[in-house]
């Protein structure tokens, strides 16, 4: 079962030294430079493992650094689409 980008959402994020992978809801897995978001880029290990869902899982949230990530967006390539309050 695939479903569309606009309703992707994620289900886990896993952090490697250059990029991070984000496991969606039909089961696939997505790898992401993380060059694409210097925030994350300059975040420890346990910041970035110290994320939350929002959305059920449209969005990734890490709260301590300031930022957040449209699931959706990624699918699509955009990188620079971010969520907003």
């Amino acid at each position: 079962m695939n479903i569309s980008a606009n309703e992707a959402r994620a289900t886990k994020v896993e952090f490697s030294e250059n990029s991070f992978s984000v496991t969606l809801l039909d089961g696939r897995i997505l790898s992401v430079p993380k060059a694409w978001f210097p925030i994350l880029c300059e975040a420890s290990d346990a910041q970035l493992n110290n994320y939350v869902l929002s959305g059920g899982g449209i969005g990734i949230h890490w709260d301590e650094i300031d930022e957040d990530i449209f699931v959706p967006g990624l699918l699509l390539g955009n990188a620079g689409v971010k969520l907003t309050a």
